[in-house]
């Protein structure tokens, strides 16, 4: 079973690629602008990369975006987030989007964490 859900949390982030390399092809100015601006928001500043991919994750799960949960999850624990600002996280946003946004985020965003952070470490 946890190979299963390793595999569905790699496969989305690689078929959001994969995507976005074909917008590229057909809009390269767009795409090339896109991930320019993406790139130099997420960069540390007065707030930091970890940060910055808590409040995206939080945003995510509020809009309900299931691609971006995974991929702010995957982008936080690659900064360092624990389990329990995760939790922050899930539950400021639930302040905010109610019993959907807690769903998705005690399940999808938990489970990613959990994914990521066992094969970061």
């Amino acid at each position: 079973m946890y190979e299963e859900e390793g595999n569905f949390f790699d496969q989305a982030i690689l078929d959001y690629k994969e995507g976005s390399n074909r917008l590229e092809k057909g809009l390269p100015e767009v795409t090339k602008s896109y991930f320019d601006f993406t790139e130099s928001c997420f960069q540390d500043g007065s707030i930091d990369a970890k940060q910055k991919q808590l409040i995206a994750l939080g945003i995510s799960i509020y809009a309900q975006d299931e691609y971006c949960i995974m991929y702010h999850t995957k982008g936080a624990v690659e900064h360092g987030a624990t389990e329990k600002e995760m939790m922050e996280t899930i539950a400021v946003s639930a302040a905010l989007g109610g019993g959907a946004a807690f769903s998705q985020g005690v399940t999808l965003a938990m489970e990613t964490f959990d994914h990521y952070h066992e094969v970061k470490h």
